[in-house]
């Protein structure tokens, strides 16, 4: 039964539990990073989410794509979006870029799709867009130039940054392709496809790393792989999907700008990732130039 929309928990409870949750997919890269090596636990990561996500589209008779090309667009997406970025995002925070820092990489991903909608998708990018990819970047600068190459627990490396910024580069391009050619896809069998692209270039990618498909049995790796199975993946798809499907795109987009301070806030609290007082003013200015690009 449909929970009406004008019950506190559809209006206020959801959308925050969705903020949590795809918050804390950086949170378990960081969890897991000093126990497990990032390939083979992002392969078996996407691997179980595709399992999961497939049987959930059966059971609720989710409409596959009728071509060849609908598959195939899917598929690519997937080795973009899925695949290239979660294996940068693990990669980078495995080579120690802070979680939360990691996040606000993240975020400035709608700023490089507005820019490139213009020469790659034929849109009009209007000046207050401009002011709002000015202020994104800005505020990332004020994050990170103080700390990119600083010795210590607190530095960010160079490498893992470029991982990172690798990572949205990857995403940009799968979002591009997507808004492209999957406009009228079925977002949950279009998500299932995604991570099954996804499985197409994580599983090579950790056999030919030598590391293969296995992860130490330890606690901290097998609860991290939990989380990020059913909960940061399976739970944060479904909980957006729902979201979509209640209208609620612009609320969608204004909710992901919250990622990076909660994100943030975790890191500190469970493993005392500090930002100072200059970063974290960066971080609102971004956050508030994401809002501007990204309104209407």
């Amino acid at each position: 039964m449909p929970v009406p929309s004008s019950v506190p928990f559809a209006k206020i409870l959801i959308p925050s539990l969705f903020v949590l949750i795809w918050s804390t997919g950086f949170i378990a890269a960081r969890f897991v990073a000093p126990h497990a090596e990032p390939l083979p636990f992002v392969a078996l990561r996407v691997i179980g989410v595709a399992l999961v996500l497939a049987a959930i589209a059966l059971a609720f008779g989710a409409r596959w794509p009728r071509t060849r090309a609908g598959w195939r667009d899917a598929l690519v997406a997937g080795v973009l979006m899925q695949g290239l970025y979660i294996i940068g995002v693990f990669w980078a925070i495995h080579r120690g870029l802070p979680a939360g820092i990691a996040a606000l990489v993240g975020s400035l991903q709608p700023l490089v799709t507005a820019m490139l909608a213009g020469p790659v998708l034929g849109e009009v990018v209007s000046r207050r867009r401009w002011l709002g990819i000015g202020l994104g970047f800005l505020g990332a600068g004020l994050v990170l130039a103080p700390k990119i190459g600083a010795a210590g627990a607190a530095g960010i490396p160079p490498v893992a940054l470029a991982a990172c910024a690798g990572a949205i580069a990857a995403i940009t391009l799968g979002t591009l392709w997507q808004k492209r050619t999957g406009a009228d896809a079925d977002l949950l069998a279009t998500a299932t496809l995604q991570f099954v692209g996804a499985c197409g270039v994580a599983v090579p990618l950790a056999l030919a790393s030598g590391d293969g498909l296995s992860v130490p049995l330890l606690l901290p790796v097998w609860l991290g792989m939990a989380w990020s199975v059913l909960v940061s993946s399976v739970a944060g798809i479904l909980l957006l999907l729902l979201l979509i499907r209640r209208g609620a795109v612009a609320g969608v987009s204004a909710l992901l700008f919250l990622v990076p301070p909660v994100s943030a806030g975790l890191a500190y609290l469970m493993f005392g990732e500090a930002l100072t007082p200059v970063q974290v003013a960066g971080m609102a200015v971004a956050a508030i130039g994401v809002a501007v690009a990204s309104r209407g």
